[in-house]
This record gives structure tokens, sequence and C-alpha cells, in this order.
């Protein structure tokens, strides 16, 4: 027997937005005059601080820089902090038109992501970007997934237990941490490989566009359909 979900909660990098570009990373890299790998490693390691807002833009770039032996101008730092932001701010195929049609069908929807207030601010500004019944980001809450008490948060915002949602989000690790705390969560890979679990598990009023290829039997997906 399927389930009847309540709501859907969206993770936001990789499900509603597209990754990075290799044209962004590299301009990003290029400021600080380093390897692509090199500039992420550091990105990366000081990233859970900036997304908890431990950091602001300004000290979290300097720590950057630092750490792989550069230094900074203000002028650079301003650079960083756009480019950055700007290059999470990129609709995603399918889901973005997919979760606004979810919530004019009747489910409740939410997105909960773990990001820092530089992107936080370009996410505000995104036109493209539906609307939801509740937002939880790490940057205003002080958390960032998988920790509990994030997913609780976003749950008081819709007004619902963990059983009553579907989570979505790329990490493995924010998957199991909504699972233990008693929400359907789902690895988000693709849109395509999303919406055969998602019709195999749950009763939805509205199907990701591309089942309704798998449906028809068409030997390939019509254009955009899955890219």
């Amino acid at each position: 027997m399927r389930i009847h979900p309540r709501a859907i909660i969206f993770d936001y990098g990789k499900v509603l937005a597209r990754p990075q570009s290799p044209a962004d990373k590299e301009a990003l890299a290029g400021i600080l005059d380093l390897p692509v790998p090199r500039f992420f490693e550091a990105y990366w390691r000081f990233r859970v601080a900036y997304d908890v807002a431990e950091l602001d833009p300004a000290t979290y770039w300097i720590t950057v820089a630092q750490s792989a032996g550069r230094q900074l101008t203000s002028s650079q730092i301003d650079e960083l902090t756009e480019i950055d932001s700007l290059s999470w701010s990129h609709p995603a195929p399918v889901m973005p038109e997919w979760a606004r049609d979810t919530r004019r069908a009747g489910l409740r929807t939410a997105l909960l992501s773990n990001m820092p207030i530089s992107v936080r601010e370009a996410v505000d500004r995104a036109g493209w970007l539906p609307e939801f019944d509740h937002r939880t980001f790490s940057c205003d809450f002080g958390a960032c997934k998988p920790a509990p008490e994030i997913y609780r948060d976003c749950l008081r915002g819709l007004g619902l237990a963990p059983s009553e949602v579907v989570f979505l989000d790329d990490r493995p690790a924010n998957v199991l941490g909504a699972e233990a705390l008693g929400m359907h969560a789902l690895l988000f890979t693709t849109p395509g490989d999303v919406a055969g679990a998602l019709e195999e598990r749950f009763d939805l009023p509205v199907p990701l566009p591309v089942t309704v290829t798998v449906r028809a039997g068409d030997a390939d997906p019509p254009p955009g359909g899955s890219h």
C-alpha cells in the first residue's frame, strides 16, 4: 500500500537548484590563483561554520584564503561572495515546477537547506523559486543537517509529524538523519531516479513529469523532461 503524505520537504542545492558549474568553480579558484581541487578543499573545510553564521562572509573568505596561503583585498572578498552566491542560484530541471504544482494540488511544501546568509539572500531574490509553506535555513537556525533539531524546526513550521512528510536530499547523511526522526526520506540523484521511487512508495496528487514518460512507454523522454 502506498503512503499518503501531507507534505514534501525539499533540499535546495542539487535538488531545486543546479550544482555549481565548472565555469563558476574556476572563477572562484582563479581569484585566489589556486587549482580548483585545492580551492574547494579549503572552501568546504570551513563551510559548516559559514552555513550556521558562525563566520560572516568576509571572515569566511579570509579564513579560506589564509588556509591556502593567500591574502585577499576587500574587492576580492566582495567578488568571491557574489560569484559564490550566484553559482547556487540556477534552477534545476523539472524540480522547481514540480514543487510548485505539488503545492497547488494541495500538499504542503517546505525548503530545508544548509546555506550561508549570502546564498540565502540570493535565493530570496530568485524569481524562479516557488512559494513554500515554510523555509528553514541553517544560517537563520544556527544548525546544519543532519542535526535533528533543524529537521524538527521544519516540521514545526509545517505543523506536521515526521511520518506525514517526504524529504528529498542529495546527501546520504541528511537522508539518514531524516529517517532517524521517522520521516520518509529519499536520496535525490536525478528526477528520473527519484520519480520511480516516489511512484512506487507514495500516492501523490502530481507525479514528477518523467513518470508520465514511463507510463506512456516512450523510448526517450521529451525534450527537457529529464535533463
